[in-house]
């Protein structure tokens, strides 16, 4: 196995276009799993841990920018008020595995069960790759095109993701088979948009990919407005209406069986994990 160590983009960029075949690697966390495992074995690898470009985020136009290369460890870290994000990296894996692993390794796997996955989903995240060629973007949707498959070209590399900022409270939830170092059986990202008054939820772990419970985010905004809770934080959902957006939420779920969980319990918890976090949202709203 041939492993080369760019120090440029520009030249990482160029190795990647000379060796399409080569595997990119930051953090190792699922990609020396697989090897260790004899799943994949690539013929060549690019390590991407010296690439400055890769490593930063920034705010630009109303917009955030984090790159593939950032760690949890850093998210929690440099970014503690984007609450979603923040759930989400501390959710990662151990201490030691939050200081290797990187959101461009979530992207890269494409594994429905990556925890960064429903966070990007929700806050309408654009991918940005890079080549030789030059740049281009694709919404998450369109980059996550099946179980562990995504649109990226073999002679790419991603930069990051990239969403407009949102107004409003959010929060990333999952659960496991325990509290900690756990490869979720459901996750849900949930954002209130308070200036487009609108709910935003993206499940994970429920289906072949990350998946947006659009009935149920419609549903939510109403039931927000009819109550009066878009102008007035004070105002509440009843019992029966949240409960009632989390029988919606788990209509967009396609879950299996498999060895971390069943399907009907996976649209059990989607129903529970939906309730509390739109209550959880109306409630930092209150606060």
């Amino acid at each position: 196995m041939d492993v080369y160590l760019p120090r440029t983009l520009p030249e990482a960029l160029e190795l990647k276009a000379r060796h399409p075949e080569a595997m990119p690697i930051a953090g190792g966390t699922d990609v020396m799993v697989d090897i260790n495992f004899d799943r994949h074995r690539p013929t060549a690898l690019i390590d991407l841990t010296r690439i400055p470009e890769l490593a930063v985020w920034r705010r630009e136009d109303g917009h955030i920018f984090l790159g593939a290369g950032v760690t949890y460890t850093r998210i929690m870290q440099e970014l503690p008020g984007l609450r979603a994000w923040f759930q989400a990296a501390r959710t990662v894996g151990s201490p030691q595995i939050r200081n290797r692993a990187t959101v461009g390794g979530n992207l890269g796997t494409a594994s429905p069960a990556g925890d960064a996955l429903p966070v990007i989903a929700a806050h309408d995240g654009e991918v940005i790759m890079i080549s030789a060629r030059g740049e281009r973007s694709l919404a998450w949707h369109e980059f996550l095109v099946g179980v562990k498959r995504n649109a990226l070209h073999p002679d790419e590399l991603i930069a990051g993701v990239r969403w407009r900022t949102v107004r409003g409270p959010g929060s990333f939830s999952k659960i496991g088979t325990r509290n900690a170092m756990v490869i979720s059986m459901a996750g849900l990202c949930l954002l209130l948009d308070e200036e487009a008054r609108a709910v935003r939820v993206a499940l994970g772990s429920v289906a072949p990919t990350i998946v947006r419970a659009a009935e149920a985010e419609a549903f939510a905004a109403a039931e927000i407005a009819r109550a009066g809770a878009w102008d007035d934080p004070k105002a509440t959902l009843s019992e029966g209406t949240l409960a009632e957006f989390g029988e919606r939420v788990t209509g967009a779920a396609k879950p299996i069986d498999d060895i971390r969980g069943t399907a009907r319990y996976r649209r059990h918890a989607c129903v529970v994990l939906g309730r509390r976090a739109l209550a959880w949202a109306l409630a930092d709203r209150r606060g």
